[in-house]
Protein backbone atom coordinates (compact mmCIF):
# COMPACT_ATOMS: atom_id res chain seq x y z
CA UNK A 1 0.00 0.00 0.00
CA UNK A 2 1.42 3.36 -0.97
CA UNK A 3 1.61 6.42 1.24
CA UNK A 4 -0.94 9.10 0.32
CA UNK A 5 0.53 12.09 -1.45
CA UNK A 6 0.48 15.25 0.64
CA UNK A 7 -1.09 18.03 -1.42
CA UNK A 8 -1.14 20.75 1.25
CA UNK A 9 1.12 21.67 4.11
CA UNK A 10 0.93 24.05 7.04
CA UNK A 11 3.88 26.43 7.20
CA UNK A 12 5.06 29.05 9.67
CA UNK A 13 7.02 31.93 8.23
CA UNK A 14 8.11 35.18 9.82
CA UNK A 15 7.15 37.81 7.25
CA UNK A 16 8.33 41.36 7.82
CA UNK A 17 8.94 40.53 11.47
CA UNK A 18 5.51 39.00 12.08
CA UNK A 19 5.10 35.22 12.53
CA UNK A 20 2.49 33.98 10.06
CA UNK A 21 0.90 30.56 9.70
CA UNK A 22 -0.89 29.38 6.62
CA UNK A 23 -1.69 26.18 4.78
CA UNK A 24 -0.53 26.10 1.19
CA UNK A 25 -0.58 23.63 -1.66
CA UNK A 26 2.85 21.98 -1.70
CA UNK A 27 3.49 23.30 -5.22
CA UNK A 28 2.51 26.92 -4.43
CA UNK A 29 5.23 29.42 -5.28
CA UNK A 30 6.41 31.79 -2.57
CA UNK A 31 5.35 34.75 -4.74
CA UNK A 32 1.81 33.39 -4.94
CA UNK A 33 1.68 32.56 -1.22
CA UNK A 34 2.77 36.09 -0.35
CA UNK A 35 0.31 37.72 -2.72
CA UNK A 36 -2.72 35.44 -2.41
CA UNK A 37 -2.49 33.66 0.95
CA UNK A 38 -0.88 36.44 3.00
CA UNK A 39 -2.35 39.41 1.04
CA UNK A 40 1.07 41.06 0.60
CA UNK A 41 0.76 42.36 -2.95
CA UNK A 42 3.94 44.45 -3.02
CA UNK A 43 5.86 41.51 -4.47
CA UNK A 44 5.25 41.65 -8.21
CA UNK A 45 5.35 38.68 -10.57
CA UNK A 46 6.80 39.48 -13.96
CA UNK A 47 8.37 36.74 -16.01
CA UNK A 48 7.71 33.76 -13.69
CA UNK A 49 11.10 32.37 -14.76
CA UNK A 50 13.45 34.18 -12.35
CA UNK A 51 14.86 36.44 -15.05
CA UNK A 52 13.34 39.88 -14.39
CA UNK A 53 13.78 40.20 -10.62
CA UNK A 54 10.41 41.89 -9.98
CA UNK A 55 9.52 39.20 -7.44
CA UNK A 56 12.72 39.49 -5.38
CA UNK A 57 12.28 39.14 -1.62
CA UNK A 58 14.78 38.47 1.14
CA UNK A 59 14.84 35.03 2.75
CA UNK A 60 16.93 35.11 5.91
CA UNK A 61 18.49 38.29 4.51
CA UNK A 62 19.42 36.86 1.12
CA UNK A 63 17.71 38.06 -2.08
CA UNK A 64 15.77 35.30 -3.82
CA UNK A 65 13.40 35.22 -6.76
CA UNK A 66 10.13 34.27 -5.09
CA UNK A 67 8.79 32.89 -8.38
CA UNK A 68 11.44 30.14 -8.20
CA UNK A 69 10.93 29.12 -4.57
CA UNK A 70 8.14 26.99 -3.23
CA UNK A 71 6.37 28.39 -0.18
CA UNK A 72 7.05 25.18 1.75
CA UNK A 73 10.78 25.80 1.30
CA UNK A 74 10.61 28.89 3.54
CA UNK A 75 8.86 27.11 6.41
CA UNK A 76 10.59 28.31 9.59
CA UNK A 77 12.48 31.09 7.79
CA UNK A 78 12.30 34.86 7.81
CA UNK A 79 10.99 36.59 4.69
CA UNK A 80 11.18 40.32 4.07
CA UNK A 81 9.05 41.85 1.34
CA UNK A 82 8.98 45.42 0.10
CA UNK A 83 6.22 46.10 2.66
CA UNK A 84 8.80 45.38 5.37
CA UNK A 85 11.54 47.77 4.24
CA UNK A 86 10.27 50.90 5.99
CA UNK A 87 10.46 50.97 9.78
CA UNK A 88 8.04 52.27 12.38
CA UNK A 89 8.71 55.84 13.45
CA UNK A 90 7.07 55.31 16.84
CA UNK A 91 4.34 57.84 16.08
CA UNK A 92 2.07 55.81 13.83
CA UNK A 93 4.02 56.47 10.67
CA UNK A 94 6.99 54.97 8.89
CA UNK A 95 10.54 55.98 8.08
CA UNK A 96 11.52 54.95 4.58
CA UNK A 97 14.52 52.70 4.07
CA UNK A 98 17.38 54.61 2.40
CA UNK A 99 16.76 52.80 -0.91
CA UNK A 100 13.10 53.83 -0.86
CA UNK A 101 14.06 57.41 -0.07
CA UNK A 102 16.67 57.38 -2.85
CA UNK A 103 14.18 56.01 -5.40
CA UNK A 104 11.78 58.80 -4.49
CA UNK A 105 14.40 61.56 -4.53
CA UNK A 106 16.07 60.37 -7.75
CA UNK A 107 12.85 59.66 -9.68
CA UNK A 108 14.04 56.11 -10.24
CA UNK A 109 10.72 54.66 -11.29
CA UNK A 110 8.23 55.15 -14.02
CA UNK A 111 5.55 52.48 -14.13
CA UNK A 112 6.75 51.02 -10.82
CA UNK A 113 6.32 47.36 -11.72
CA UNK A 114 9.99 46.49 -11.27
CA UNK A 115 10.46 48.76 -8.25
CA UNK A 116 9.83 46.25 -5.43
CA UNK A 117 12.43 43.87 -6.83
CA UNK A 118 14.99 46.64 -7.32
CA UNK A 119 14.37 47.93 -3.78
CA UNK A 120 14.86 44.50 -2.21
CA UNK A 121 17.94 43.70 -4.29
CA UNK A 122 19.49 47.10 -3.62
CA UNK A 123 18.75 46.98 0.12
CA UNK A 124 20.46 43.61 0.46
CA UNK A 125 23.37 44.57 -1.77
CA UNK A 126 24.02 47.87 -0.03
CA UNK A 127 23.65 46.41 3.45
CA UNK A 128 26.13 43.62 2.60
CA UNK A 129 28.92 46.01 1.60
CA UNK A 130 31.20 48.20 3.70
CA UNK A 131 28.95 51.25 3.98
CA UNK A 132 31.82 53.43 5.19
CA UNK A 133 33.42 53.22 1.73
CA UNK A 134 32.27 55.15 -1.32
CA UNK A 135 30.38 52.93 -3.73
CA UNK A 136 32.04 52.24 -7.09
CA UNK A 137 30.34 52.14 -10.47
CA UNK A 138 31.23 48.44 -10.66
CA UNK A 139 29.38 47.83 -7.38
CA UNK A 140 26.35 49.76 -8.63
CA UNK A 141 26.33 47.73 -11.85
CA UNK A 142 26.61 44.49 -9.87
CA UNK A 143 23.80 45.43 -7.49
CA UNK A 144 21.27 46.53 -10.13
CA UNK A 145 22.43 44.24 -12.95
CA UNK A 146 20.20 41.29 -12.10
CA UNK A 147 16.91 43.17 -12.39
CA UNK A 148 15.13 44.31 -15.53
CA UNK A 149 13.31 47.58 -16.13
CA UNK A 150 11.53 48.24 -19.39
CA UNK A 151 10.89 51.95 -18.78
CA UNK A 152 13.77 53.93 -17.34
CA UNK A 153 17.00 53.00 -19.08
CA UNK A 154 18.57 52.48 -15.61
CA UNK A 155 20.20 55.92 -15.30
CA UNK A 156 18.01 57.05 -12.41
CA UNK A 157 17.97 53.59 -10.84
CA UNK A 158 21.77 53.63 -10.75
CA UNK A 159 21.68 57.20 -9.46
CA UNK A 160 19.32 56.05 -6.69
CA UNK A 161 21.69 53.21 -5.80
CA UNK A 162 24.57 55.67 -5.44
CA UNK A 163 22.37 58.06 -3.45
CA UNK A 164 21.17 55.29 -1.12
CA UNK A 165 24.76 54.22 -0.54
CA UNK A 166 25.54 57.82 0.42
CA UNK A 167 22.56 58.01 2.76
CA UNK A 168 23.62 54.75 4.42
CA UNK A 169 27.20 56.03 4.74
CA UNK A 170 25.97 59.24 6.40
CA UNK A 171 23.75 57.27 8.78
CA UNK A 172 26.53 54.82 9.60
CA UNK A 173 24.35 51.86 8.58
Amino acid sequence: MSTPVQTERAITVTVNGVPRETTVPVRRLLSDALRHDLQLTGTHVGCEHGVCGACTVLVDGTPVRSCLVLAVQVDGKEVTTVEGLARDDGRGGEILHPVQEAFRECHALQCGFCTPGFLMTMAAGLEARDTSADITEEEVDEIVGGNLCRCTGYANIKKACRHAAGLMKEAGQ
